[in-house]
């Protein structure tokens, strides 16, 4: 028994670590810099605190990237890369 024990444990914790920087590489992708949060605090309307509320940051932040890519006309847009992240985490 102690032999099976000392055989699977460092098998377990090396699937345990290659877990853990999966869950590392997701997040350090969806995460955001803190001067995109500025960015995004101020020049947030109604409907962008809206989104951010709804959807979580990293949809807002993007459909703000939008908006001001498209000069303020509201229609539909193909999504972006931020956009699939954020639909991916969620």
């Amino acid at each position: 028994m102690q032999a099976l024990a000392v055989v699977l444990f460092p098998v377990l914790l090396m699937l345990f670590a290659l877990a853990m920087e999966r869950v590392e590489s997701r997040l350090s992708r969806l995460s955001v810099r803190e001067q995109e949060v500025e960015d995004f605090l101020s020049r947030a309307g109604h409907e962008d605190v809206a989104t951010l509320a709804r959807e979580g940051f990293p949809h807002a932040l993007a459909r703000l990237h939008r908006r001001r890519r498209n000069s303020g006309v509201e229609h539909v847009v193909e999504d972006s890369p931020l956009d699939a992240d954020a639909r991916r985490a969620s």
